[in-house]
């Protein structure tokens, strides 16, 4: 039972050490930041150190010396002293009576002792060899702790019994006390008349240098302590006055970056900081002016592709009225004219469609573009597009497959533009399948619906993936439109999926075909964190290895490129050397957003969606 206090006292032991340590770790993790954020703490923390290093340099060499210097003038001191001693005893003469020789060796020991100018802990005489004439005499000053002979380091005195007469020896030692201050022993042979020969040892006290060297000490250590504040102080200010300089121009860029282009730079002085503001103002005024007169151009840029196609509709509607008329009375004009006829029909149509692509694509750069939505299941779209394509699809010798799931994938979506999103891929695909099978693919989850078309033609470069969504971009200028087109589907499909804040994303590699994926939320102002369909897609195949290297992942696991003007998203799977392209999201934060390539997304294999068996059209 006596245990059990002192078992419950570990546990809370080793808590109180956790926390202390977590606290310890906290603290070392914040000043670790502070560190590294601020150039200004790094700076005065730095020359804070080379300041203490430099003062404990300079302090310990200036202590070493004056210690160095009072020792070296305490020990000539002592040694004159002892000399003269020495002289003394070895002029004494004409006494001959033992206890009067030792009565006055006594009295003048003690004589010695009280009158030293310099505090003496002893003085003794030590008979050398055979000599016992004379005993041991000594004289300690009255109310010290005496320092005998005896307690004097061995080796010192063997040392002096062994050194010649005239030759003076000096040890440093520790006296004896509460204090236990430095001392001085100087010891020289002597030869007394009628007495013999002596081992005089003089023992002196260094506390008054002792006390000279720690106020010294402790001067220096004051004006170290006050030269570090003072060069710290120093440090703070020059710092802050470059520092806050860059702080106030990193702020600008920052609301500049953030479109404020009024932002400047306070110009004060005539420095070269001040310098620096002023070339820093002069770039804003020239970014300001060439983004101003940039804008102004592609303002009028938009207008005049909204008033031209505007404007070209009215006659382009009559030359498409009177190309009907002429077309419809083909069979009654000779070979030459009927094919004339044919193609100016064609070509009427043609020019029709771009200049529809043309307001459309200008009422979304005007921002008037507006989303009409409802719910409508997506595989009823995909269904439609295929019934609208399939003569096509037969002509071009190619077999469209749709793997949707058997229960309705229902979203609020804009009918019309999905489906002329779903339409432009499809008919795309077509286009570059080299007549071989195109499948499309309809999944959802809880937040996002998705359509992936993928066909297996000729695929694109990782440069090409880049740009697909470039107005007006081709990736193989050579090649011959068989299906006509504008060269702004991809583009209005993008912009379709922008308004509906959604993706539209891109996969290609060369010889392997390519996969287009469209993910759209459910419901209306839904964040999308993932697309139920991979991309790459599932048959991809994935080989060692990126080819692109990205920025920071986003929420999703996919990763950022800026190419041009274009923000793209290529997906890093492992293994996988794939770029995926998206041009989605929120128009606001100017960047797409991605899901990454998931194996788990809604499909079926070949199982066909509500209402609509898998189409096959083609040989």
């Amino acid at each position: 039972m006596s245990r059990g206090p002192r078992a419950g006292a570990r546990p809370r032991a080793l808590r109180l050490l956790r926390a202390a340590g977590r606290g310890l770790a906290a603290l070392w993790r914040a000043v670790v930041f502070a560190f590294t954020r601020s150039l200004q703490l790094r700076i005065i923390a730095l020359t804070s150190v080379l300041t203490v290093v430099a003062i404990y340099g300079v302090g310990s060499f200036m202590s070493q010396q004056i210690a160095r210097g009072l020792f070296e003038a305490r020990r000539n001191s002592v040694s004159n002293q002892t000399a003269g001693y020495v002289a003394e005893f070895e002029s004494l003469s004409g006494i001959t009576d033992r206890d009067e020789l030792v009565d006055t060796l006594s009295t003048q020991l003690r004589s010695k002792v009280s009158n030293s100018p310099t505090p003496l802990r002893s003085i003794a005489l030590e008979p050398v060899g055979g000599n016992r004439s004379v005993p041991p005499i000594g004289a300690f000053p009255y109310g010290e702790e005496s320092v005998r002979v005896a307690d004097l380091p061995g080796e010192f005195r063997s040392a002096v019994a062994d050194g010649q007469d005239g030759e003076q020896l000096y040890e440093s030692v520790e006296l004896p006390g509460s204090l236990h201050s430095p001392g001085l022993v100087i010891a020289q042979r002597v030869t007394i008349p009628q007495a013999g020969s002596f081992e005089l040892y003089v023992v002196a006290d260094l506390e008054k240098e002792q006390d000279t060297l720690e106020f010294v000490q402790r001067a220096l250590l004051v004006a170290g302590l006050v030269l570090v504040v003072l060069v710290g102080a120093i440090a703070w200010i020059v710092t802050r006055l470059v520092v806050v300089p860059v702080r106030t121009g990193a702020q600008v860029a920052r609301q500049l970056a953030d479109g404020d282009l009024d932002q400047r730079m306070p110009v004060n002085g005539s420095d070269e900081i001040a310098t620096l503001a002023e070339s820093f103002n002069d770039m804003a005024d020239a970014l300001q002016d060439q983004i101003t007169r940039m804008e102004q151009l592609t303002v009028l840029q938009r207008q005049f592709v909204s008033d031209v196609s505007h404007e070209l509709r009215t006659p382009l509607t009559t030359i498409h009225i009177a190309s009907d008329l002429i077309y419809e009375s083909r069979e009654d004009f000779d070979e030459s004219t009927r094919r004339s006829a044919e193609l100016l029909n064609s070509q009427v149509e043609r020019f029709e469609l771009l200049l529809g692509d043309l307001l459309e694509i200008s009422r979304h750069d005007a921002g008037a573009a507006q989303l009409v939505t409802k719910p409508v299941d997506l595989s009823e779209i995909v269904t439609g597009v295929i019934d609208t394509v399939a003569v096509v699809a037969e002509q071009a010798g190619t077999e469209l497959l749709v793997h949707a799931p058997s229960s309705p994938v229902m979203a609020e979506v804009d009918r019309v533009r999905v489906t002329r999103i779903v339409r432009n891929l499809v008919v795309n695909a077509i286009e570059h399948g080299e007549q071989r099978r195109i499948d499309i693919y309809v999944g959802s989850n809880a937040e996002a619906a998705a359509i992936s078309v993928r066909d297996h033609g000729v695929g694109m470069s990782e440069e090409q993936v880049e740009h697909v969504f470039d107005r007006f971009w081709r990736a193989d200028p050579s090649r011959r439109r068989t299906l006509g087109g504008s060269g702004l589907g991809l583009a209005i499909s993008l912009e379709d999926a922008h308004l509906h804040a959604g993706w539209l994303q891109a996969w290609g590699r060369t010889g392997e075909g390519s996969c287009f994926r469209l993910t759209l939320p459910r419901r209306q102002g839904q964040a999308i964190a993932s697309s139920p369909l991979p991309l790459p897609p599932a048959d991809a195949v994935l080989r060692g290895g990126t080819t692109l290297v990205a920025g920071p992942s986003t929420s999703d696991g996919s990763v950022r490129v800026q190419t041009g003007s274009i923000p793209i998203v290529v997906e890093v799977a492992e293994h996988s050397a794939e770029a995926a392209v998206q041009q989605g999201g929120a128009r606001s934060d100017g960047a797409a957003r991605s899901g990454p390539a998931q194996s788990d997304g809604a499909q079926s294999g070949r199982a066909p969606g509500p209402g609509a068996e898998p189409t096959e059209e083609g040989p």
